[in-house]
């Protein structure tokens, strides 16, 4: 595998055919979705592009472009969770080694796929066990590529990379842009489909750190992608703000997480006080306030009853 990685690198050859990427659409901007068809497949062997019930026809837009791709029409929309299960279904049906998820607004380097695979291979030289490698994205709307996280004790860590080619660990990735072994999936399961969207990765993440599978982010890998929708500035920080729905589900899930026995302690403290922080900030300064305020407090409802799936 070090020699197809390096054959990549230098734009010679095509990444192996058991990486498969799977792509979930719902309602997408067809250009991007193109552009990102287009940047991903000189880098893996299989494209599977599932679609969570978009009034527009991706399915025929799909087959008049140039690259090959599976397409999974869900017909409704059932959640990321279950669309990125359909998709690793697929791609564990077609025999693929490695799985990389992508959202529809992402847009990987010309030789993101093969930093993440030489960095997976590197830490599974060393005998551990990969759940997740990811790359470092850029938000073109931000003033800076936003760090690699982790709780350590009761803080939250926030790790710049040191160096170009830094590895770093981490508890979790976002979802777009992983890779992940299929080793990993088949030992620790799919995705929660029951949190219908958010806190989905983090999750999963922490479920195979429970498991001793590790994650990491490889400073080599870039990638651009748009994390919710127009930022707000906020004392010379530019804050990610998502829909009164999306909030909804961020905090109903956030909440359902801590419920869980198996977390680790710290992680809920300190992720819990994140949340407050969030809350406070939302409710303040977010139009429309009252809207966001009351959908953030039913999601907490919610997670404290159980009452999870898709918002009706």
């Amino acid at each position: 595998m070090q020699s197809e990685i390096s054959a990549d690198l230098d734009g010679n050859s095509r990444l192996s055919a058991t990486v498969s990427a799977v792509i979930v659409t719902y309602e997408p901007d067809l250009a991007a979705l193109g552009r990102l068809v287009a940047a991903i497949s000189a880098q893996v062997g299989r494209i599977i592009v599932v679609d969570n019930g978009s009034r527009n026809d991706v399915g025929s837009w799909l087959s008049r472009q140039e690259a090959s791709v599976d397409f999974i029409a869900l017909g409704e929309n059932f959640g990321i969770a279950r669309a990125q299960n359909a998709g690793i279904g697929q791609a564990r049906a077609h025999g693929a080694r490695h799985v990389l998820l992508f959202d529809q607004d992402s847009l990987p380097a010309a030789d993101m796929v093969a930093h993440l695979l030489r960095a997976a291979e590197a830490k599974r030289a060393e005998g551990v066990k990969v759940a997740a490698v990811g790359p470092r994205y850029e938000d073109t709307r931000q003033m800076n590529p936003p760090p690699f996280i982790k709780v350590e004790g009761l803080r939250l860590k926030r790790h710049a990379c040191a160096s170009p080619d830094a590895v770093v660990e981490v508890d979790y990735l976002i979802a777009s842009g992983s890779l992940l072994p299929m080793t990993a999936l088949d030992a620790v399961g799919g995705m929660q489909e029951e949190l219908f969207i958010d806190y989905v990765d983090i999750e999963w993440g922490l479920r195979a750190q429970r498991e001793g599978f590790r994650s990491f982010g490889a400073c080599a890998a870039r990638m651009q992608h748009s994390l919710g929708d127009n930022p707000i500035q906020f004392r010379n920080r530019h804050i990610p703000v998502h829909s009164p729905l999306r909030h909804y589900y961020h905090f109903r899930n956030a909440v359902w997480l801590y419920r869980q026995p198996w977390p680790r302690w710290n992680w809920k403290l300190v992720d819990g006080i994140r949340l407050l922080r969030k809350f406070v900030f939302y409710s303040l300064f977010t139009p429309p306030r009252i809207e966001h305020a009351r959908m953030m407090a039913l999601g907490i409802a919610h997670g404290l009853t159980g009452r999870m799936g898709k918002r009706r």
